[in-house]
């Protein structure tokens, strides 16, 4: 999900075999996730922290086990505990901030979790396909 329209391919079997609603909801979910990113970064930059962005970025939905915190950690010359307390943050971020990209797109507040879903779904179903 951590990555932009720009970097998310399509392959030619997708392209041919897939509705065009199926193309249209993984522009959708792509342009959304995005923008989140594009807050997010814009919002570290501001406050000084774009390298931390930028280094910790590709793991804002990496599963833990795949985070090398001691890597990160010898990158950002801070602690390990210190990376993982702003991964955590980064990512309670990018999902406020997602769930508020999304919140302008529905007319009901209630349905925010539901499209959540859909564009996890939908973005998984992209990669797949690429």
């Amino acid at each position: 999900m951590a990555e932009a329209p720009s970097q998310l391919s399509i392959s030619a079997h997708a392209l041919n075999s897939w509705s065009a609603e199926q193309l249209f909801d993984l522009r959708w979910a792509a342009t959304v996730v995005e923008k989140a990113l594009r807050r997010l970064r814009e919002e570290c930059q501001s406050r000084r922290r774009l390298r931390l962005f930028e280094t910790l970025n590709p793991y804002l939905t990496a599963e833990r086990a795949d985070v090398s915190y001691q890597n990160l950690a010898a990158i950002l010359s801070i602690t390990e505990s210190a990376v993982k307390k702003q991964l955590h943050n980064l990512r309670r971020r990018y999902r406020w901030l997602l769930c508020d990209e999304v919140a302008q797109t529905v007319e009901n507040p209630n349905d925010v979790e539901g499209e959540i879903r859909h564009l996890c779904a939908t973005l998984a179903a992209g990669a797949e396909a690429a």
